[in-house]
Protein backbone atom coordinates (compact mmCIF):
# COMPACT_ATOMS: atom_id res chain seq x y z
CA UNK A 1 0.00 0.00 0.00
CA UNK A 2 2.80 2.41 0.87
CA UNK A 3 4.32 1.92 -2.59
CA UNK A 4 0.94 2.74 -4.17
CA UNK A 5 0.73 5.97 -2.15
CA UNK A 6 4.26 6.98 -3.20
CA UNK A 7 3.38 6.33 -6.85
CA UNK A 8 0.17 8.37 -6.56
CA UNK A 9 2.07 11.28 -5.01
CA UNK A 10 4.66 11.24 -7.81
CA UNK A 11 1.92 11.09 -10.43
CA UNK A 12 0.17 13.98 -8.72
CA UNK A 13 3.36 16.04 -8.79
CA UNK A 14 3.58 15.64 -12.55
CA UNK A 15 -0.04 16.79 -12.71
CA UNK A 16 0.84 19.84 -10.61
CA UNK A 17 3.65 20.75 -12.99
CA UNK A 18 1.43 20.37 -16.05
CA UNK A 19 -1.06 22.74 -14.46
CA UNK A 20 1.41 25.27 -13.06
CA UNK A 21 0.74 24.43 -9.41
CA UNK A 22 3.10 24.41 -6.44
CA UNK A 23 0.78 22.36 -4.21
CA UNK A 24 -2.67 20.85 -3.85
CA UNK A 25 -4.92 20.53 -0.77
CA UNK A 26 -7.22 17.52 -0.26
CA UNK A 27 -9.88 17.96 2.48
CA UNK A 28 -12.03 15.19 3.98
CA UNK A 29 -15.28 16.69 2.76
CA UNK A 30 -17.55 16.46 -0.28
CA UNK A 31 -19.68 19.16 -1.98
CA UNK A 32 -22.18 18.68 0.85
CA UNK A 33 -19.71 19.34 3.69
CA UNK A 34 -20.51 16.05 5.36
CA UNK A 35 -18.39 14.35 8.02
CA UNK A 36 -18.86 10.99 6.32
CA UNK A 37 -18.75 11.11 2.54
CA UNK A 38 -19.47 8.75 -0.37
CA UNK A 39 -16.43 6.92 -1.71
CA UNK A 40 -16.45 9.08 -4.84
CA UNK A 41 -15.24 12.07 -2.83
CA UNK A 42 -12.79 10.31 -0.52
CA UNK A 43 -9.86 11.92 -2.30
CA UNK A 44 -7.85 12.59 0.86
CA UNK A 45 -7.88 8.88 1.67
CA UNK A 46 -7.03 8.03 -1.95
CA UNK A 47 -3.93 10.25 -2.05
CA UNK A 48 -2.65 9.59 1.50
CA UNK A 49 -3.92 6.16 2.54
CA UNK A 50 -5.23 7.56 5.85
CA UNK A 51 -8.82 6.44 6.35
CA UNK A 52 -9.92 8.42 9.42
CA UNK A 53 -13.04 10.58 9.18
CA UNK A 54 -11.13 13.85 9.77
CA UNK A 55 -7.98 15.15 8.17
CA UNK A 56 -6.48 17.23 5.38
CA UNK A 57 -3.70 16.09 3.05
CA UNK A 58 -1.34 18.56 1.34
CA UNK A 59 1.12 17.68 -1.41
CA UNK A 60 3.79 20.00 -2.78
CA UNK A 61 6.39 19.26 -5.43
CA UNK A 62 8.81 18.09 -2.75
CA UNK A 63 6.85 17.49 0.47
CA UNK A 64 3.61 15.93 1.69
CA UNK A 65 1.84 16.27 5.03
CA UNK A 66 -1.43 15.27 6.66
CA UNK A 67 -3.22 17.17 9.43
CA UNK A 68 -5.60 15.33 11.77
CA UNK A 69 -6.83 15.71 15.33
CA UNK A 70 -5.97 13.84 18.52
CA UNK A 71 -8.53 11.07 17.91
CA UNK A 72 -6.36 9.83 15.05
CA UNK A 73 -2.77 10.59 16.12
CA UNK A 74 -1.92 6.93 16.72
CA UNK A 75 -3.87 5.53 13.75
CA UNK A 76 -2.53 8.15 11.35
CA UNK A 77 1.03 7.58 12.52
CA UNK A 78 0.70 3.88 11.72
CA UNK A 79 -1.08 4.34 8.39
CA UNK A 80 1.31 7.02 7.12
CA UNK A 81 4.45 5.08 7.99
CA UNK A 82 6.49 4.42 4.85
CA UNK A 83 4.52 6.94 2.76
CA UNK A 84 5.71 10.40 1.65
CA UNK A 85 3.37 12.00 4.21
CA UNK A 86 4.46 13.40 7.54
CA UNK A 87 1.89 13.60 10.31
CA UNK A 88 0.86 17.03 11.53
CA UNK A 89 -0.85 16.78 14.92
CA UNK A 90 -3.56 19.38 14.60
CA UNK A 91 -4.39 21.29 17.76
CA UNK A 92 -0.96 21.09 19.35
CA UNK A 93 0.81 24.44 19.93
CA UNK A 94 3.88 23.40 17.96
CA UNK A 95 1.91 22.30 14.88
CA UNK A 96 1.77 24.91 12.12
CA UNK A 97 -1.44 25.59 10.29
CA UNK A 98 -1.80 24.31 6.74
CA UNK A 99 -1.38 27.85 5.41
CA UNK A 100 1.74 28.49 7.50
CA UNK A 101 3.35 25.22 6.47
CA UNK A 102 2.54 25.70 2.79
CA UNK A 103 3.79 29.27 2.66
CA UNK A 104 7.11 28.29 4.24
CA UNK A 105 7.44 25.19 2.08
CA UNK A 106 6.73 27.01 -1.16
CA UNK A 107 8.91 30.01 -0.40
CA UNK A 108 11.86 27.86 0.64
CA UNK A 109 11.89 25.72 -2.47
CA UNK A 110 12.51 25.89 -6.19
CA UNK A 111 11.42 22.93 -8.22
CA UNK A 112 12.59 21.51 -11.50
CA UNK A 113 11.84 18.16 -13.07
CA UNK A 114 14.82 16.00 -14.03
CA UNK A 115 13.84 12.95 -15.99
CA UNK A 116 15.98 11.45 -18.68
CA UNK A 117 12.98 9.95 -20.47
CA UNK A 118 11.44 13.37 -20.86
CA UNK A 119 8.44 12.36 -18.76
CA UNK A 120 7.16 15.40 -16.96
CA UNK A 121 8.10 17.79 -19.73
CA UNK A 122 5.55 20.38 -20.72
CA UNK A 123 5.41 21.48 -24.39
CA UNK A 124 8.70 19.67 -24.98
CA UNK A 125 10.60 21.69 -22.38
CA UNK A 126 11.66 21.05 -18.80
CA UNK A 127 8.95 22.40 -16.57
CA UNK A 128 9.83 24.82 -13.80
CA UNK A 129 7.33 26.31 -11.41
CA UNK A 130 7.83 30.06 -11.41
CA UNK A 131 4.39 31.21 -10.34
CA UNK A 132 3.47 30.14 -6.85
CA UNK A 133 -0.05 28.72 -6.96
CA UNK A 134 -1.92 26.39 -4.62
CA UNK A 135 -4.79 24.34 -6.01
CA UNK A 136 -7.99 23.08 -4.42
CA UNK A 137 -11.21 21.58 -5.71
CA UNK A 138 -13.46 24.51 -4.96
CA UNK A 139 -16.53 22.26 -4.85
CA UNK A 140 -15.24 20.74 -1.60
CA UNK A 141 -14.86 24.00 0.35
CA UNK A 142 -17.32 26.57 1.62
CA UNK A 143 -17.11 30.07 0.23
CA UNK A 144 -15.84 31.30 3.61
CA UNK A 145 -13.05 28.70 3.60
CA UNK A 146 -12.01 29.70 0.09
CA UNK A 147 -11.84 33.35 1.10
CA UNK A 148 -9.75 32.52 4.17
CA UNK A 149 -7.29 30.53 2.06
CA UNK A 150 -7.15 33.20 -0.63
CA UNK A 151 -6.49 35.90 1.95
CA UNK A 152 -3.76 33.94 3.77
CA UNK A 153 -1.97 32.96 0.58
CA UNK A 154 -2.46 36.35 -1.02
CA UNK A 155 -0.57 38.08 1.78
CA UNK A 156 2.36 35.79 0.98
CA UNK A 157 2.18 36.40 -2.77
CA UNK A 158 0.69 32.97 -3.50
CA UNK A 159 -2.31 32.48 -5.80
CA UNK A 160 -5.21 30.12 -5.14
CA UNK A 161 -6.78 28.13 -7.98
CA UNK A 162 -10.15 26.48 -7.33
CA UNK A 163 -11.16 24.90 -10.65
CA UNK A 164 -9.20 21.62 -10.65
CA UNK A 165 -9.92 18.09 -9.43
CA UNK A 166 -6.81 15.93 -9.98
CA UNK A 167 -8.64 12.82 -8.80
CA UNK A 168 -10.95 13.08 -11.80
CA UNK A 169 -7.96 12.46 -14.08
CA UNK A 170 -5.61 10.40 -11.90
CA UNK A 171 -7.90 8.14 -9.82
CA UNK A 172 -8.36 5.45 -12.46
CA UNK A 173 -10.87 3.30 -10.54
CA UNK A 174 -12.69 6.14 -8.82
CA UNK A 175 -16.12 5.02 -7.56
CA UNK A 176 -19.08 6.76 -9.20
CA UNK A 177 -21.48 9.08 -7.42
CA UNK A 178 -24.02 6.68 -5.82
CA UNK A 179 -27.49 6.28 -7.31
CA UNK A 180 -29.24 4.27 -4.61
CA UNK A 181 -32.99 4.53 -4.19
CA UNK A 182 -34.45 6.82 -1.55
CA UNK A 183 -37.43 6.11 0.69
CA UNK A 184 -39.99 8.03 2.71
CA UNK A 185 -39.58 8.23 6.50
CA UNK A 186 -43.10 7.58 7.89
CA UNK A 187 -44.74 10.37 9.85
CA UNK A 188 -45.13 8.04 12.87
CA UNK A 189 -41.33 8.13 13.22
CA UNK A 190 -40.64 11.64 11.89
CA UNK A 191 -43.24 13.23 14.16
CA UNK A 192 -43.70 16.30 11.93
CA UNK A 193 -44.71 16.62 8.30
CA UNK A 194 -42.30 17.92 5.68
CA UNK A 195 -44.73 20.76 4.91
CA UNK A 196 -44.60 21.88 8.55
CA UNK A 197 -40.80 21.76 8.61
CA UNK A 198 -40.56 23.73 5.37
CA UNK A 199 -42.85 26.40 6.75
CA UNK A 200 -40.78 26.64 9.95
CA UNK A 201 -37.63 27.14 7.90
CA UNK A 202 -39.35 29.77 5.77
CA UNK A 203 -40.43 31.64 8.87
CA UNK A 204 -36.81 31.71 10.03
CA UNK A 205 -35.82 32.95 6.57
CA UNK A 206 -38.32 35.80 6.79
CA UNK A 207 -36.96 36.80 10.17
CA UNK A 208 -33.46 36.93 8.65
CA UNK A 209 -34.74 38.67 5.50
CA UNK A 210 -33.44 35.78 3.40
CA UNK A 211 -35.30 35.00 0.19
CA UNK A 212 -33.45 31.80 -0.81
CA UNK A 213 -31.61 29.05 1.01
CA UNK A 214 -29.33 26.46 -0.57
CA UNK A 215 -29.36 23.33 1.59
CA UNK A 216 -26.33 21.17 0.92
CA UNK A 217 -25.83 19.02 4.02
CA UNK A 218 -27.38 15.64 3.35
CA UNK A 219 -28.82 15.03 6.81
CA UNK A 220 -30.49 18.46 6.71
CA UNK A 221 -32.18 17.50 3.44
CA UNK A 222 -33.23 14.08 4.73
CA UNK A 223 -34.71 15.66 7.87
CA UNK A 224 -36.49 18.47 6.01
CA UNK A 225 -38.18 16.23 3.44
CA UNK A 226 -38.73 13.22 5.73
CA UNK A 227 -36.78 10.99 3.38
CA UNK A 228 -33.88 8.58 3.87
CA UNK A 229 -31.31 6.91 1.63
CA UNK A 230 -28.19 4.76 1.60
CA UNK A 231 -25.59 6.76 -0.32
CA UNK A 232 -23.20 7.22 2.62
CA UNK A 233 -21.81 4.31 4.61
CA UNK A 234 -23.72 3.93 7.91
CA UNK A 235 -25.63 7.19 7.34
CA UNK A 236 -29.17 6.98 5.89
CA UNK A 237 -28.87 9.98 3.57
CA UNK A 238 -28.92 10.57 -0.18
CA UNK A 239 -26.81 12.75 -2.47
CA UNK A 240 -28.77 15.86 -3.42
CA UNK A 241 -29.18 19.60 -2.99
CA UNK A 242 -32.29 21.60 -2.10
CA UNK A 243 -33.06 25.16 -3.09
CA UNK A 244 -35.70 26.59 -0.79
CA UNK A 245 -37.27 29.97 -1.51
CA UNK A 246 -40.22 31.66 0.10
CA UNK A 247 -42.41 30.23 -2.66
CA UNK A 248 -40.77 27.09 -4.06
CA UNK A 249 -38.82 23.98 -3.08
CA UNK A 250 -36.54 22.33 -5.64
CA UNK A 251 -34.74 19.02 -5.08
CA UNK A 252 -31.64 18.55 -7.23
CA UNK A 253 -31.19 14.77 -7.46
CA UNK A 254 -30.46 12.00 -9.94
CA UNK A 255 -33.90 10.85 -11.13
CA UNK A 256 -32.76 7.21 -11.04
CA UNK A 257 -32.94 7.43 -7.25
CA UNK A 258 -36.69 8.10 -7.24
CA UNK A 259 -39.42 5.51 -7.71
CA UNK A 260 -43.03 6.34 -8.50
CA UNK A 261 -44.10 6.42 -4.86
CA UNK A 262 -41.38 8.91 -3.92
CA UNK A 263 -42.11 11.08 -6.97
CA UNK A 264 -45.78 11.26 -6.00
CA UNK A 265 -44.83 12.09 -2.41
CA UNK A 266 -42.54 14.92 -3.48
CA UNK A 267 -45.23 16.33 -5.74
CA UNK A 268 -47.76 16.15 -2.88
CA UNK A 269 -45.54 18.30 -0.62
CA UNK A 270 -44.83 20.84 -3.38
CA UNK A 271 -41.28 19.81 -4.25
CA UNK A 272 -40.12 20.02 -7.86
CA UNK A 273 -37.27 17.87 -9.18
CA UNK A 274 -34.19 18.91 -11.15
CA UNK A 275 -31.05 16.97 -12.17
CA UNK A 276 -28.33 16.68 -9.54
CA UNK A 277 -26.00 19.66 -9.28
CA UNK A 278 -25.39 22.65 -7.06
CA UNK A 279 -28.06 25.38 -7.43
CA UNK A 280 -26.79 28.62 -8.94
CA UNK A 281 -28.56 30.84 -6.41
CA UNK A 282 -26.80 31.46 -3.15
CA UNK A 283 -27.97 32.73 0.20
CA UNK A 284 -26.64 34.35 3.32
CA UNK A 285 -24.44 32.33 5.64
CA UNK A 286 -27.54 31.18 7.46
CA UNK A 287 -29.08 27.75 8.03
CA UNK A 288 -31.70 27.23 10.75
CA UNK A 289 -32.10 23.50 10.09
CA UNK A 290 -29.33 22.07 12.34
CA UNK A 291 -30.76 23.82 15.41
CA UNK A 292 -34.30 22.71 14.53
CA UNK A 293 -33.19 19.15 13.84
CA UNK A 294 -31.24 18.90 17.10
CA UNK A 295 -34.36 19.32 19.27
CA UNK A 296 -36.28 16.07 18.98
CA UNK A 297 -40.07 16.02 18.97
CA UNK A 298 -42.20 13.64 21.03
CA UNK A 299 -42.40 10.97 18.31
CA UNK A 300 -38.64 11.03 17.79
CA UNK A 301 -37.94 10.77 21.52
CA UNK A 302 -40.37 7.85 21.81
CA UNK A 303 -38.60 6.24 18.86
CA UNK A 304 -35.23 6.66 20.53
CA UNK A 305 -36.54 4.97 23.67
CA UNK A 306 -37.89 2.00 21.71
CA UNK A 307 -34.68 1.69 19.70
CA UNK A 308 -32.57 1.78 22.87
CA UNK A 309 -34.57 -1.11 24.33
CA UNK A 310 -33.94 -3.27 21.26
CA UNK A 311 -30.28 -2.23 21.18
CA UNK A 312 -29.95 -2.93 24.89
CA UNK A 313 -31.38 -6.41 24.46
CA UNK A 314 -28.78 -7.12 21.77
CA UNK A 315 -26.01 -5.76 24.03
CA UNK A 316 -27.06 -7.83 27.05
CA UNK A 317 -27.16 -11.00 24.96
CA UNK A 318 -23.72 -10.12 23.62
CA UNK A 319 -22.18 -9.37 27.02
CA UNK A 320 -23.52 -12.63 28.48
CA UNK A 321 -21.92 -14.50 25.56
CA UNK A 322 -18.61 -12.63 25.49
CA UNK A 323 -16.53 -13.73 28.48
CA UNK A 324 -17.26 -17.48 28.19
CA UNK A 325 -16.48 -17.25 24.48
CA UNK A 326 -13.16 -15.52 25.17
CA UNK A 327 -12.26 -18.10 27.81
CA UNK A 328 -13.03 -20.88 25.32
CA UNK A 329 -10.52 -19.29 22.92
CA UNK A 330 -10.47 -18.31 19.27
CA UNK A 331 -12.33 -15.00 19.50
CA UNK A 332 -10.86 -11.92 17.82
CA UNK A 333 -11.81 -8.27 17.48
CA UNK A 334 -13.44 -8.96 14.12
CA UNK A 335 -15.30 -12.08 15.25
CA UNK A 336 -16.92 -10.36 18.24
CA UNK A 337 -17.88 -7.44 15.99
CA UNK A 338 -19.68 -9.91 13.72
CA UNK A 339 -21.41 -11.51 16.70
CA UNK A 340 -22.72 -8.19 18.02
CA UNK A 341 -23.84 -7.08 14.55
CA UNK A 342 -25.74 -10.35 14.10
CA UNK A 343 -27.53 -9.87 17.43
CA UNK A 344 -28.53 -6.34 16.47
CA UNK A 345 -29.71 -7.51 13.05
CA UNK A 346 -32.26 -9.76 14.81
CA UNK A 347 -34.03 -6.69 16.24
CA UNK A 348 -37.11 -5.10 14.69
CA UNK A 349 -36.59 -2.05 12.46
CA UNK A 350 -32.82 -2.67 12.22
CA UNK A 351 -31.37 -0.87 9.19
CA UNK A 352 -27.62 -1.34 9.69
CA UNK A 353 -24.76 0.00 11.77
CA UNK A 354 -24.55 3.69 12.66
CA UNK A 355 -20.74 3.56 12.33
CA UNK A 356 -18.09 0.91 11.94
CA UNK A 357 -17.64 -0.90 15.25
CA UNK A 358 -14.56 -0.11 17.32
CA UNK A 359 -13.65 -3.44 18.94
CA UNK A 360 -10.26 -2.60 20.45
CA UNK A 361 -8.46 -5.06 22.71
CA UNK A 362 -5.55 -4.11 24.95
CA UNK A 363 -3.19 -1.59 23.29
CA UNK A 364 -5.63 -1.09 20.42
CA UNK A 365 -7.98 0.59 22.92
CA UNK A 366 -5.60 3.55 23.02
CA UNK A 367 -6.35 4.24 19.33
CA UNK A 368 -9.48 6.36 19.73
CA UNK A 369 -11.07 5.47 16.38
CA UNK A 370 -9.45 2.07 15.87
CA UNK A 371 -11.00 -0.31 13.35
CA UNK A 372 -9.73 -3.88 13.19
CA UNK A 373 -8.41 -5.19 9.88
CA UNK A 374 -7.30 -8.74 8.98
CA UNK A 375 -3.73 -7.52 9.55
CA UNK A 376 -4.39 -6.03 13.01
CA UNK A 377 -7.14 -8.39 14.21
CA UNK A 378 -6.11 -9.23 17.77
CA UNK A 379 -7.00 -12.47 19.53
CA UNK A 380 -8.89 -11.80 22.77
CA UNK A 381 -7.50 -13.38 25.94
CA UNK A 382 -9.10 -13.71 29.40
CA UNK A 383 -7.21 -10.73 30.74
CA UNK A 384 -7.05 -6.98 30.23
CA UNK A 385 -9.58 -4.54 28.80
CA UNK A 386 -11.74 -4.57 25.69
CA UNK A 387 -13.05 -1.20 24.49
CA UNK A 388 -16.22 -1.69 22.44
CA UNK A 389 -17.74 1.40 20.77
CA UNK A 390 -20.69 0.52 18.56
CA UNK A 391 -24.13 1.55 17.40
CA UNK A 392 -26.99 0.79 15.06
CA UNK A 393 -29.49 2.46 12.81
CA UNK A 394 -33.09 1.56 13.55
CA UNK A 395 -35.86 3.23 11.60
CA UNK A 396 -37.10 4.87 14.79
CA UNK A 397 -33.74 5.87 16.29
CA UNK A 398 -29.95 5.82 16.12
CA UNK A 399 -27.81 4.32 18.88
CA UNK A 400 -24.24 4.98 20.03
CA UNK A 401 -22.77 3.18 23.04
CA UNK A 402 -19.31 2.41 24.41
CA UNK A 403 -18.55 -0.16 27.06
CA UNK A 404 -15.10 -1.07 28.32
CA UNK A 405 -15.10 -4.65 29.54
CA UNK A 406 -12.69 -6.50 31.82
CA UNK A 407 -11.97 -9.87 30.18
CA UNK A 408 -9.98 -11.08 33.19
CA UNK A 409 -7.32 -9.86 35.64
CA UNK A 410 -6.38 -6.16 35.37
CA UNK A 411 -3.40 -4.07 36.40
CA UNK A 412 -3.78 -1.39 39.08
CA UNK A 413 -3.36 1.24 36.35
CA UNK A 414 -6.18 -0.25 34.26
CA UNK A 415 -8.49 -0.29 37.29
CA UNK A 416 -7.67 3.30 38.24
CA UNK A 417 -8.17 4.58 34.72
CA UNK A 418 -11.47 2.74 34.45
CA UNK A 419 -12.70 4.14 37.75
CA UNK A 420 -11.71 7.72 36.89
CA UNK A 421 -13.55 7.50 33.56
CA UNK A 422 -16.62 6.10 35.31
CA UNK A 423 -16.52 8.91 37.88
CA UNK A 424 -16.36 11.47 35.06
CA UNK A 425 -19.26 9.84 33.23
CA UNK A 426 -21.38 9.84 36.39
CA UNK A 427 -20.48 13.39 37.40
CA UNK A 428 -21.67 14.72 34.05
CA UNK A 429 -24.79 12.55 34.18
CA UNK A 430 -25.68 13.95 37.62
CA UNK A 431 -25.20 17.59 36.64
CA UNK A 432 -28.05 20.07 36.82
CA UNK A 433 -27.46 23.10 34.61
CA UNK A 434 -29.29 26.20 33.34
CA UNK A 435 -31.21 26.08 30.07
CA UNK A 436 -29.26 27.59 27.20
CA UNK A 437 -25.71 27.16 28.42
CA UNK A 438 -23.06 25.73 26.09
CA UNK A 439 -21.76 22.20 26.40
CA UNK A 440 -18.30 23.70 26.84
CA UNK A 441 -19.43 25.05 30.20
CA UNK A 442 -20.05 21.58 31.62
CA UNK A 443 -17.28 19.64 29.86
CA UNK A 444 -14.85 20.05 32.77
CA UNK A 445 -17.16 18.05 35.04
CA UNK A 446 -16.44 14.89 33.06
CA UNK A 447 -12.68 15.54 33.34
CA UNK A 448 -12.41 16.69 36.96
CA UNK A 449 -11.57 13.35 38.60
CA UNK A 450 -8.93 12.45 36.03
CA UNK A 451 -7.46 16.00 36.10
CA UNK A 452 -6.73 15.49 39.79
CA UNK A 453 -4.51 12.58 38.72
CA UNK A 454 -2.82 14.58 35.95
CA UNK A 455 -4.77 12.80 33.20
CA UNK A 456 -6.72 14.22 30.25
CA UNK A 457 -8.14 13.19 26.87
CA UNK A 458 -8.07 15.03 23.57
CA UNK A 459 -11.50 14.36 22.09
CA UNK A 460 -14.83 15.94 22.91
CA UNK A 461 -17.04 14.54 25.65
CA UNK A 462 -20.33 14.54 23.77
CA UNK A 463 -22.05 15.03 20.43
CA UNK A 464 -25.63 15.05 19.24
CA UNK A 465 -27.20 11.93 17.71
CA UNK A 466 -29.66 11.96 14.82
CA UNK A 467 -33.10 10.37 14.69
CA UNK A 468 -32.43 7.59 12.15
CA UNK A 469 -29.85 9.97 10.75
CA UNK A 470 -26.15 10.68 11.27
CA UNK A 471 -24.67 9.39 14.52
CA UNK A 472 -22.73 12.67 14.85
CA UNK A 473 -25.09 15.63 14.83
CA UNK A 474 -24.67 19.26 15.80
CA UNK A 475 -24.57 22.10 16.30
CA UNK A 476 -24.29 21.45 20.07
CA UNK A 477 -21.41 19.50 21.58
CA UNK A 478 -19.86 18.90 24.98
CA UNK A 479 -16.16 19.60 24.56
CA UNK A 480 -13.24 21.52 26.03
CA UNK A 481 -12.82 23.84 23.04
CA UNK A 482 -15.41 26.59 22.75
CA UNK A 483 -18.64 25.59 21.04
CA UNK A 484 -21.27 28.25 21.69
CA UNK A 485 -24.36 26.28 20.59
CA UNK A 486 -26.76 26.17 23.56
CA UNK A 487 -28.25 23.07 25.17
CA UNK A 488 -32.04 22.80 25.29
CA UNK A 489 -34.56 20.19 26.37
CA UNK A 490 -35.16 17.59 23.66
CA UNK A 491 -31.57 17.43 22.44
CA UNK A 492 -29.71 14.15 22.37
CA UNK A 493 -26.06 14.20 23.39
CA UNK A 494 -23.51 11.52 24.25
CA UNK A 495 -21.57 11.31 27.50
CA UNK A 496 -18.23 9.65 26.71
CA UNK A 497 -15.10 10.57 28.69
CA UNK A 498 -12.03 8.39 28.17
CA UNK A 499 -8.41 7.69 29.05
CA UNK A 500 -5.88 6.35 26.54
CA UNK A 501 -2.38 5.05 27.25
CA UNK A 502 -0.46 4.35 24.06
CA UNK A 503 0.82 0.80 23.87
CA UNK A 504 -1.19 -0.24 26.94
CA UNK A 505 -4.96 0.22 26.95
CA UNK A 506 -7.90 2.55 26.46
CA UNK A 507 -11.04 3.19 28.52
CA UNK A 508 -14.23 4.90 27.40
CA UNK A 509 -17.75 4.67 28.83
CA UNK A 510 -20.53 6.17 26.72
CA UNK A 511 -24.27 6.54 26.99
CA UNK A 512 -26.51 8.49 24.67
CA UNK A 513 -28.47 10.98 26.79
CA UNK A 514 -31.54 13.15 26.30
CA UNK A 515 -31.63 16.68 27.72
CA UNK A 516 -34.74 17.02 29.90
CA UNK A 517 -36.25 19.76 32.03
CA UNK A 518 -35.42 19.69 35.74
CA UNK A 519 -37.53 22.42 37.24
CA UNK A 520 -37.59 26.19 37.36
CA UNK A 521 -36.39 28.47 40.13
CA UNK A 522 -36.20 32.23 40.61
CA UNK A 523 -32.90 31.97 38.67
CA UNK A 524 -34.46 30.40 35.61
CA UNK A 525 -35.14 27.02 34.03
CA UNK A 526 -32.80 24.11 34.73
CA UNK A 527 -32.01 20.97 32.77
CA UNK A 528 -30.34 17.60 33.30
CA UNK A 529 -29.19 14.63 31.25
CA UNK A 530 -31.26 11.43 31.28
CA UNK A 531 -29.68 8.26 29.88
CA UNK A 532 -31.36 6.77 26.83
CA UNK A 533 -28.85 3.94 26.46
CA UNK A 534 -29.86 0.79 28.33
CA UNK A 535 -26.93 -1.53 28.96
CA UNK A 536 -25.04 -2.67 32.07
CA UNK A 537 -21.77 -0.95 32.95
CA UNK A 538 -19.02 -3.39 33.92
CA UNK A 539 -18.42 -3.05 37.66
CA UNK A 540 -15.60 -5.57 38.08
CA UNK A 541 -12.78 -3.03 37.36
CA UNK A 542 -14.09 -0.41 39.80
CA UNK A 543 -11.96 0.72 42.74
CA UNK A 544 -14.80 1.23 45.20
CA UNK A 545 -12.71 3.08 47.79
CA UNK A 546 -12.61 6.17 45.57
CA UNK A 547 -16.28 6.08 44.59
CA UNK A 548 -18.60 8.41 46.49
CA UNK A 549 -21.97 7.31 47.92
CA UNK A 550 -23.67 9.54 45.36
CA UNK A 551 -21.83 7.81 42.50
CA UNK A 552 -22.70 4.36 43.83
CA UNK A 553 -26.34 5.41 44.17
CA UNK A 554 -26.33 6.59 40.57
CA UNK A 555 -25.01 3.22 39.37
CA UNK A 556 -27.72 1.42 41.34
CA UNK A 557 -30.44 3.66 39.93
CA UNK A 558 -29.10 3.29 36.38
CA UNK A 559 -28.89 -0.49 36.61
CA UNK A 560 -32.40 -0.67 38.08
CA UNK A 561 -33.59 1.31 35.07
CA UNK A 562 -31.78 -1.10 32.76
CA UNK A 563 -33.36 -4.08 34.50
CA UNK A 564 -36.88 -2.61 34.53
CA UNK A 565 -36.75 -1.64 30.84
CA UNK A 566 -35.03 -4.73 29.43
CA UNK A 567 -36.12 -7.64 31.62
CA UNK A 568 -39.48 -8.16 29.81
CA UNK A 569 -37.51 -8.96 26.66
CA UNK A 570 -34.89 -11.25 28.24
CA UNK A 571 -34.96 -14.87 29.33
CA UNK A 572 -34.31 -15.90 32.91
CA UNK A 573 -30.58 -16.49 32.47
CA UNK A 574 -30.14 -13.15 30.71
CA UNK A 575 -32.02 -11.36 33.50
CA UNK A 576 -29.77 -13.03 36.09
CA UNK A 577 -26.72 -11.64 34.31
CA UNK A 578 -27.78 -8.04 34.99
CA UNK A 579 -26.04 -6.19 37.86
CA UNK A 580 -27.44 -6.46 41.39
CA UNK A 581 -27.70 -3.55 43.88
CA UNK A 582 -24.30 -2.50 45.19
CA UNK A 583 -23.31 -2.66 48.86
CA UNK A 584 -22.91 0.72 50.51
CA UNK A 585 -19.88 1.60 52.58
CA UNK A 586 -20.20 0.21 56.08
CA UNK A 587 -22.75 -2.41 55.08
Amino acid sequence: MTNCIAERVETLRKYLLRNGLSAFIFPSTDPHQGEYVPEHWQTRQWISGFDGSAGTAVVTLSDAALWTDSRYFIAASEQLEGTPFQLMKDGLPETPSIEEWLIESIHNSQFIIHNESGEGMVNGQWSMVNEQTVGVDGELFTSAEIEELRSAFGKAGILLRTDLDPAEELWTDRPPIPKNKVEIQPLEFAGESAESKIERVRQAMREQQTESLVISQLDDIAWLLNMRGSDVHCNPVFVSFVLLTLDDVTLFIDSEKLDETVEKYLKSIGVSIRPYGKPTLVSKDFNPIPSMKSVKNAAEIAGFRRAMIRDGVAMVKFLRWLKPAVEAGGQTEISIDRKLTALRAEQDLYRGLSFDTIAAYGPHGAIVHYEATPETDAVLEPKGLLLLDSGAQYQDGTTDITRTIALGPLTDEERLDYTLVLKGHIRLALTRFPDGISGTQIDALARYAMWQHGINYGHGTGHGVGSYLCVHEGPHQIRHTWKPAPLHAGMTVTNEPGIYRQGKHGVRIENTMIVVEDGETEFGRFLRLEPLTLCPIDLTPVIWDIMTPEEVAYLDAYHKKVYDELSPYLNEEERKSLPKPLPRRGE
